[in-house]
């Protein structure tokens, strides 16, 4: 590994291995989502917490502060919407000549397994992973399942972070499901958690603590953090779990001290 990527792949993960994303990419789909209609207002009190940035190249431009220190993984793929035919029908979106301009440090797209266009979107991963490869910046996969979430089993899963490893991915995001060791164990690339659906408070911190005692290497987590009414203390506590190896008792109560404390402002 050339010293550029080791370098990116260092701003990515901390000291010990690990990491915590925070994805606002969901508007390249979706719109305006929920809380998301701002994202520089939505993100500024959270960006000190968090590893790296998974953002478009239009929001980064127009709604992040350009000073901040928080490493960037440019999302580069889309081409399709929530109310379109098929969310799986992407393609690339973005040149590796803005990439390297945006200062990235890693390239995130969307591969779509078992759906009419798991040929191009595995190919929009490899043709990705050729170009970057060339300059040193790392391609992160994101496992998606478009509208299908009842494909999020362990099986499903290895399937896709294997091929995205072996089409040179150098990180993958994938759903947590039952058994995430087996989708970890089978992937020689570091496994990150996405977080899908909004999930009740503590079950959020029971999800990523499981996923990473089970071998994950930390999370790209964003509707479950920037939806909830306390955002700085469900990252924190999450945050705890991650890089502090928190159990979950003590990443609640860490939740609930923040969340009181907010409240009694």
């Amino acid at each position: 590994m050339d010293w550029g990527m080791k370098n990116r792949l260092a701003q990515l993960f901390a000291k010990d291995g690990n990491c915590m994303f925070l994805p606002i990419d969901h508007g390249y789909f979706q719109g305006p989502t929920r809380k998301l209609e701002k994202p520089g207002n939505t993100v500024a009190p959270l960006m000190q917490y968090a590893d790296g940035l998974f953002v478009t190249r239009g929001v980064l431009r127009n709604a992040i502060d350009p000073s901040t220190s928080a490493p960037v993984v440019l999302r580069v793929s889309g081409g399709s919407s929530v109310i379109g035919a098929d969310l799986a029908n992407e393609e690339i979106t973005t040149s590796i000549a803005e990439i390297i301009r945006l200062n990235a440090s890693a390239a995130g797209v969307s591969v779509f397994v078992g759906t009419d266009y798991e040929r191009q979107s595995l190919m929009n991963l490899a043709k990705l992973v050729n170009e970057c490869e060339d300059y040193g910046i790392p391609v992160m996969a994101v496992t998606a399942v478009g509208k299908e979430l009842e494909k999020r089993d362990a099986r499903y899963l290895a399937l896709c972070c294997r091929i995205a490893a072996e089409l040179g991915a150098r990180v993958v995001k994938t759903y947590w499901c039952e058994n995430f060791d087996k989708v970890v164990d089978g992937c020689p690339v570091p496994v990150i958690m996405a977080g899908g659906p909004k999930v009740e408070d503590k079950g959020v911190i029971e999800f990523v603590h499981d996923g990473m005692q089970r071998g994950a290497k930390g999370v790209n987590l964003g509707r479950n953090i920037w939806q909830h009414e306390h955002p700085v203390a469900m990252m924190r506590a999450l945050r705890s779990i991650i890089h502090e190896n928190a159990g979950i008792e003590q990443a609640w109560d860490l939740f609930n001290t923040l969340k009181n404390a907010d409240l009694a402002k």
